[in-house]
């Protein structure tokens, strides 16, 4: 093992044994050809030894593999780049408060999934009041107002009611991710949010899903991403950042200002 703490070894059975262990699927029946395929594919991946240690038949024509390995590799942790949480993580209470004082009026969220997404687990963990992780959801915050529109709903109807609601706010959640669907349908979603309002009036556009990598809100066009993980608590102190916070100490336009 490396004396540098950021240099780091993956860990499997002992310390610093660089095993690891890889999922994926073949499109051939399950056969002891299709599991020397799967090991020599890990082994392709830098896996020695690859071993295989689950496979099993996905139908007549697919075999899923679990392939346990060692690598090479090492982890410098000094040069991972990722999105922090550059705001104050704050308590219900302190949301309703600064939502009251700082805007005099409730904000208002509308959320929901576009396109042909029908996964509405996310957006309800997030806006129910039943919430996620233990944690109430954004319709528990007296100060909020939340229009929770649900699935399969087109950019042109998303777009119609953040202006019918006067939102603040838009939150989509997209889980479907085949063929990049999920990007597209972001990337479609910005444009007519962009088309539709002036630049100092558009809605905050928040994204989440669980195939969203956090550093992709300029290419998507959106003002954050959220990935797996995500809990009310985090998107209301980042509602108020942005909406009250920021626009109260100058550093951010009211959007909804006339």
């Amino acid at each position: 093992m490396s004396g540098d703490p950021a240099i780091l070894r993956p860990y499997g059975d002992t310390t610093g044994d660089g095993m690891v262990q890889l999922s994926f699927t073949l499109p051939m029946p399950h056969s002891k050809i299709a599991e020397g395929a799967a090991a020599q594919l890990a082994a392709k991946m830098g896996m020695d030894p690859a071993m295989v240690v689950h496979a099993k038949a996905m139908g007549p024509q697919h075999t899923f593999f679990v392939v346990y390995g060692a690598v090479s590799h090492l982890v410098d942790v000094s040069s991972v780049r990722v999105v922090e949480h550059d705001y104050p993580l704050l308590s219900p209470k302190e949301i309703n408060l600064a939502v009251r004082k700082g805007l005099r009026r409730r904000l208002t969220v509308i959320g929901g999934c576009i396109g042909t997404d029908a996964h509405t687990v996310g957006i309800d963990a997030i806006l129910n009041i039943k919430g996620f992780a233990g944690e109430k959801g954004l319709e528990y915050y007296r100060e909020l107002r939340v229009v929770n529109l649900g699935a399969q709903i087109s950019v042109p109807h998303l777009v119609a009611r953040a202006q019918a609601e006067k939102a603040d706010a838009v939150l989509v959640s997209q889980v479907v991710t085949q063929r990049d669907t999920h990007l597209l349908n972001i990337k479609e979603m910005s444009a007519a949010f962009r088309e539709a309002y002036p630049a100092d009036r558009r809605p905050l556009l928040i994204v989440g899903g669980p195939r969203f990598d956090e550093a992709m809100a300029d290419s998507l066009g959106v003002d954050r991403v959220f990935a797996r993980g995500t809990t009310p608590g985090l998107v209301a102190s980042y509602l108020v950042d942005e909406l009250v916070t920021r626009r109260l100490a100058g550093n951010d336009p009211d959007r909804r200002s006339a």
